[in-house]
């Protein structure tokens, strides 16, 4: 570990967000930063959604490696970018940028690779041919599920809204295997499931509950929750009760953050058990 004295050659990458202070960004990059003794920063941008064209032109003059970019940035930020990665586009958001050495700005999106390799971390069992996938939610988080799971050939693909409107938009976005259901069938839609993914909010703490019957859902089935406050949620717990293996959404969330942090300080960092416990406020 270094004792976090910058030089005049460190480099700096951040987090842009609005607002950012509950980002725990910060804090992940700030224990990599520490553990491979890296001469960097990286620092929490708190950006008004008016300022945002502004502030990532800005980034290249004051010699930023790259940001992170979260809500509600995430969309607004495609069209301000001298480049952006097909995987984004087809998800439609940007969560990383990174400027390369002439300051041209490239908007990729690793929460797909993040929830995959987490999945994978968590589930070593799970294999994307196992059989069809039921994806909860139609936000953006979903999205990039969805662009995951299908270039991992998983099919069919059936995706549940509250406002079925949604759903029937991302099938028709991303076309087959991606079956739109309505909300009401989601509880017999598990039948037959290989593997169970909640995007959206419900079960957040503060939010509402997840209302969902498991009874049909095969007992080898993987859940997973994207959802990482709590840690485990009401609806972890109980698939873990019947004995469904489960994986949280905290690796999702260290897991997208490696690819960026390699991108501009020139490291490969490790998703490790001491890691989640810092992130988490648990560990040293």
């Amino acid at each position: 570990m270094t004792d976090g004295s910058l030089s005049g050659a460190a480099r700096v990458a951040g987090v842009i967000g609005w607002p950012v202070a509950h980002s725990r960004s910060p804090r992940l990059h700030g224990y990599w930063l520490r553990t491979y003794a890296v001469d960097g920063a990286y620092v929490p941008l708190a950006v008004a959604p008016g300022h945002l064209p502004s502030a990532v032109r800005g980034l290249s003059a004051l010699g930023f490696r790259g940001v992170n970019v979260t809500v509600p940035h995430k969309e607004a930020v495609l069209g301000l970018l001298d480049a952006v990665q097909p995987s984004a586009r087809r998800i439609g958001a940007v969560n990383t940028i990174v400027i390369g050495p002439d300051g041209r700005l490239e908007g990729r999106n690793t929460d797909g690779e993040g929830f995959l390799a987490n999945l994978r971390d968590g589930a070593p069992g799970w294999r994307p041919g196992a059989g069809p996938a039921v994806v909860l939610g139609a936000g953006g988080a979903a999205r990039a599920v969805l662009v995951a799971l299908l270039d991992a050939g998983v099919a069919p693909i059936h995706v549940l809204n509250r406002t079925h409107d949604r759903a029937v938009a991302l099938a028709a976005a991303y076309g087959p295997p991606v079956v739109a259901v309505p909300w009401e069938a989601r509880a017999e839609r598990l039948a037959g499931a290989a593997l169970l993914v909640n995007t959206t909010s419900l079960g957040m703490a503060g939010q509402p509950a997840l209302e969902l019957e498991l009874g049909a859902l095969p007992g080898d089935a993987v859940v997973t929750d994207l959802v990482y406050v709590p840690l485990e949620t009401p609806l972890l717990a109980a698939a873990r009760a019947r004995g469904n293996p489960v994986v949280d959404g905290l690796g999702m969330l260290l897991h997208q953050a490696v690819p960026g942090f390699e991108a501009w300080f020139g490291v490969r960092p490790a998703v490790t058990p001491d890691l989640r416990a810092y992130v988490m406020g648990t560990g040293p």
